[in-house]
């Protein structure tokens, strides 16, 4: 099924997107505890990151901080799936969920159709995932997990 967004969402002034610098690994996980998330050992995250097919952050111009991450995993044929979907806790951070997964699945769309997309994601970005058509909970599935 391809993603179409209803509307393009657009970062507050003095954020934007990155692709192209790989994020520390410390960072990322001081974004996932930020969340409630599970971090994970210095090496195999970063291992993990480089080897992703792609990722997204949000970074802050100015402070040069990250406020949201996410990298995606494919087998470019039948599947996707979007690890450490995380954003700041502040006010902003459903926007940011909204933003990470509009442009994911706009890249998937264009990329990697026709792959079903999977999710590893924490309670704060429910709302988000819903609003971009993803199905919570079917089934009374709860956690696929995968040990890095």
């Amino acid at each position: 099924m391809q993603y179409f967004s209803k509307k393009k969402l657009f970062l507050p002034e003095g954020y934007f997107l990155n692709s192209f610098d790989v994020p520390l690994a410390k960072d990322v996980n001081k974004l996932l505890a930020n969340c409630g998330c599970e971090t994970f050992p210095i090496k195999a995250l970063s291992i993990a990151i480089q080897k992703s097919n792609f990722f997204f952050t949000i970074q802050n111009e100015s402070e040069k901080k990250m406020y949201g991450f996410v990298r995606v995993t494919s087998d470019r044929g039948l599947n996707a799936n979007l690890w450490n979907l995380s954003a700041q806790s502040g006010e902003n951070q459903t926007l940011f969920y909204s933003i990470l997964l509009q442009v994911t699945l706009e890249k998937i769309n264009r990329q990697m159709p026709g792959c079903s997309i999977s999710v590893q994601a924490p309670v704060s970005s429910f709302k988000s995932l819903e609003e971009s058509g993803f199905i919570l909970d079917p089934n009374g599935i709860r956690v696929m997990g995968y040990k890095l």
